[in-house]
C-alpha cells in the first residue's frame, strides 16, 4: 500500500514532494555514479517541479532525465507536447547529464531501449481523473503489458482533462493518440513519487487506494509496488 501524506493545499504538498525526491536523489548519489530519473508533464506536477529545480545539493550533472508520454500529430514547438512542457519546468532549468526526449514520429522501441540501459532509479507521476498512470487509460491499460512503450488511443475522459487542465481549448484540438510508457515499464522503478492534487482528483485516489487491483483502475496497480509515496492535498484527499 503506498504511504499517503496529506496536505492543506497545493503548494505544500509540492514542496514537500520536492524535499523527499531532492533527499532520494542526493542519497542515491552519494553512493551511484549517476542516477536515471522518469518526470510526468501535467499541471498537478508544476508546484513540486518548481520546488525541486531550487533545491539544493543535487548534483545534475549525473541525473539522467526522461519522460512517460507524448502526444502524437502535435507540431514539435506546439506549447502542449509534454516535452516543451517539462523543457520549461525543469528540463532546460538544471544541467541534466542528459535529457532523453520521446520522439513521438519514431518506433517506441527506440525509446524502450534507451530506458532498459540501466535501472530507472525514479519515477515522478500523478493519477488521472479516469485513474490512468501515464497514458494508461481503462480501455487501454494492461497491468502485465508485455511493452516498455507503446501507442495508445486516449479515451474521452482523457482528452477531456486535457482541456479542463488548460492545454487545449477545446476537445478536438487535444490529440486521439499518444505514446506511452506501460504500467509494468513505470512500476520497475525502484521509487515511485505520486503527487496528485485537486478535487477533480479525489474519486480517482479514492479508486487507487481501495478498488479491486486491475486495468479497470490503472492507478490501483501501485499498490503492488514495494516503494511509493502519494502526496495529495486537502481537495484530493478522500479520508
Amino acid at each position: 500500500m503506498p504511504r499517503v501524506r496529506s496536505f492543506p493545499d497545493r503548494a505544500a504538498m509540492g514542496a514537500a514532494a520536492a524535499a523527499d525526491i531532492a533527499a532520494e536523489l542526493r542519497a542515491r548519489l552519494a553512493h551511484q555514479d549517476g542516477v536515471r530519473i522518469v518526470f510526468a508533464a501535467a499541471p498537478s506536477q508544476a508546484e513540486m517541479l518548481e520546488r525541486l529545480a531550487a533545491a539544493d545539493g543535487i548534483d545534475w550533472s549525473r541525473v539522467t532525465a526522461f519522460h512517460m508520454d507524448e502526444y502524437i500529430g502535435l507540431p514539435p514547438d506546439h506549447p502542449a507536447r509534454f516535452a516543451n512542457w517539462l523543457d520549461r519546468a525543469i528540463f532546460t532549468r538544471v544541467p541534466f547529464a542528459a535529457v532523453h526526449r520521446i520522439d513521438p514520429d519514431a518506433d517506441p522501441a527506440g525509446y524502450a531501449k534507451l530506458l532498459a540501459e540501466a535501472p530507472i532509479d525514479v519515477v515522478c507521476l500523478g493519477i488521472g481523473q479516469n485513474g490512468h498512470l501515464a497514458f494508461n487509460d481503462p480501455p487501454v491499460a494492461d497491468l502485465d503489458d508485455p511493452e516498455d512503450v507503446k501507442v495508445v488511443e486516449l479515451d474521452r475522459t482523457c482528452r477531456r482533462q486535457q482541456v479542463d487542465d488548460g492545454a487545449f481549448p477545446t476537445f478536438d484540438d487535444v490529440p486521439t493518440h499518444a505514446v506511452t510508457l506501460t504500467i509494468p515499464r513505470l512500476l520497475d522503478a525502484r521509487k515511485l513519487f505520486c503527487v496528485v492534487p485537486g478535487a477533480a482528483k479525489r474519486h480517482a485516489v479514492d479508486r487507487a487506494l481501495h478498488a479491486p487491483i486491475s486495468a479497470a483502475d490503472p492507478a490501483t496497480a501501485l499498490r503492488t509496488h514495494p516503494d511509493v509515496t502519494l502526496y495529495l492535498d486537502a481537495e484530493a484527499d478522500p479520508r
